[in-house]
């Protein structure tokens, strides 16, 4: 019976489903994590009878046909990149980023990866890195005599010496931003990578039109909303249970054609 297999494709969705809900949750507390949704479309379908076909010498059309869907499979899990609460620190090198853009980062590998995570601090050199040690992009050094730093919402960094009452700049933060920043690829770390999908990246200073700003002493936390992913969670345990059903009464239809004596 082809309701079998697709209840067992409901089934199939349905746990992709959980998955990524599991994972949002999992994520409610990650710093600039931003949540994920999983969409769906409907499989091939078998047609019995089509629409328009001509049912009679006469010329009579088929209003509707007969079609049979085939079930569901995944189309994308697709990242939802809404603005997330500022949640206040303690940490001078801590910034949050409202509005458009991403941290540039440089990889061990030399490649460029894209963050909203700004909880940063320095390295044994000075230099601000994430919380994995990787450096910040363009590097910017905090002098090892700085007594205070001063990160401005156009992201110009400052840093007063000790002994002196005047600030100096020692560096510029630039933001990061895609023309489809859902196409970015997730690499674990809080870090995420440029794609064919995403577009090329476009690289200007914070608080510039099209580019987001920053806050310091804060960092962007995480969008999950946890009342919307439990609701989300008991909506598709439903939907599998109900899946399950449908296999359990095919099951029983075919039990029942077999019982039959001829």
């Amino acid at each position: 019976m082809q309701s079998l297999r697709t209840a067992a494709t409901g089934m199939a969705a349905q746990q992709l489903n959980v998955e990524v809900i599991s994972n949002n949750i999992a994520n409610m507390n990650t710093v600039g994590y931003k949540r994920q949704r999983a969409e769906f479309q409907d499989l091939l379908y078998q047609t019995l009878e089509r629409a328009g076909a001509q049912s009679s010498d006469q010329g009579n059309i088929v209003p509707t046909g007969v079609q049979i869907g085939g079930g569901v499979k995944a189309g994308s899990v697709y990242r939802i990149n809404e603005q997330g609460s500022l949640t206040k620190t303690e940490n001078q090198y801590d910034v949050a980023i409202q509005g458009r853009g991403f941290l540039q980062v440089l990889l061990p590998s030399g490649e460029t990866a894209y963050t909203r995570a700004g909880n940063l601090s320095v390295n044994d050199q000075g230099q601000l890195v994430t919380e994995d040690g990787y450096l910040i992009e363009p590097a910017i050094t905090v002098p090892a005599d700085a007594v205070s730093v001063v990160i401005s919402p156009s992201g110009q960094v400052q840093a007063v010496r000790d002994g002196q009452t005047e600030a100096d700049i020692v560096g510029q933060f630039e933001l990061a931003t895609f023309v489809n920043e859902a196409g970015l690829e997730a690499i674990g770390d809080n870090l995420l990578k440029e794609t064919g999908a995403s577009g090329p990246a476009t690289v200007g200073t914070p608080g510039s039109v099209g580019f987001g700003s920053l806050t310091q002493y804060y960092t962007e936390a995480s969008n999950v909303d946890a009342v919307s992913e439990i609701t989300a969670l008991i909506v598709a345990q439903r939907a599998y249970e109900m899946n399950a059903k449908v296999i359990s009464a095919s099951d029983e239809m075919l039990q029942a054609a077999n019982n039959v004596k001829s």
